[in-house]
């Protein structure tokens, strides 16, 4: 098994998104790239820890490649808007892919360059990439958050 991180916006949707993907193991909610140890959710909600919502990504890459799971990424949210995703605002909503080998980040540093060649959105795409932080599970409560209240999505309208 290997282990993949993104942001993406709220984590509620991206979590659900990725526990669709057949070869995803499990996929967890917490948060990454503060500079706080053992943040809540309402710390992050501050802006003031540094911290992104994220999910950790468990995987066969037997199964489903990194390429794959960056193809996912790209699809489940706007890459070209700065610290936002629909309603939510803040920089614990940026888009980041966060690395956990030299491979991974070749790999996800090809695919945005891709993706911003091949003009797939109107805007040029904002997510940073970088080597992967401690990851911070978040509270239980927000774990299968959408899945346990019957919820197809975050957001209506």
């Amino acid at each position: 098994m290997e282990k993949a991180m993104f942001g993406a916006g709220c984590f509620w949707g991206v979590e659900a998104t990725f526990r669709q993907v057949p070869g995803v193991q499990d996929v967890a909610v917490g948060y990454a790239g503060g500079h706080m140890d053992n943040p809540s959710y309402e710390d992050v909600c501050t802006g003031k820890t540094g911290h992104a919502e994220v999910i950790e990504v468990t995987f066969d890459p037997e199964v489903v490649s990194y390429e794959a799971l960056l193809g996912v990424f790209w699809k489940c949210h706007d890459p070209t808007t700065l610290n936002r995703q629909g309603p939510d605002i803040g920089t614990q909503y940026r888009s980041a892919i966060y690395f956990y080998s030299d491979a991974q980040r070749k790999t996800a540093e090809q695919s945005k360059s891709a993706m911003d060649d091949a003009g797939t959105f109107r805007r040029p795409i904002a997510t940073e990439i970088t080597a992967a932080a401690t990851f911070y599970r978040g509270e239980e409560y927000h774990q299968r958050y959408l899945e346990k209240r019957g919820l197809a999505h975050c957001h209506v309208g």
